[in-house]
């Protein structure tokens, strides 16, 4: 059974830190990229990173460029997104996704969802 399940959420003030986990299960890990997409109340989902795990190669949305880092463990099939400099504006659920064949934040080239996990950063 394919699973993603993301963790490390939590309720934060502005220009704190946060670490979301995306722990993977049922596929072959290193074949996939993994994203990391969020939604606000009220807005479309966005990506915000992914990495690819058979080279390391990683993209950012601007609105995150230097102040998130996305990472990945491939021995334990888990990827992080290390969250700092936190603004309220970073207020959704964050969502992990596998992407085995593209390379973007194209959510229907995406194969795998978690359930997400929500951040809160408080003003």
């Amino acid at each position: 059974e394919v699973q993603l399940v993301e963790s490390g959420g939590g309720l934060v003030q502005a220009g704190g830190s946060l670490r979301l986990s995306c722990e993977a299960s049922g596929f072959t890990f290193d074949d996939y990229a993994i994203g990391w997409f969020r939604q606000a109340p009220g807005k479309e989902r966005e990506g915000v990173s992914l990495i690819n795990n058979s080279d390391g190669d990683t993209h950012y949305a601007d609105s995150v460029k230097g102040r998130f880092t996305i990472s990945s463990d491939n021995a334990k099939n888990t990827v992080y997104l290390q969250m700092n400099s936190l603004k309220p504006e970073d207020t959704a659920v964050y969502y992990c996704a596998a992407d085995r064949y593209g390379w973007g934040f194209r959510e229907y080239e995406y194969d795998y969802w978690g359930q997400g996990t929500q951040v809160t950063v408080s003003s």
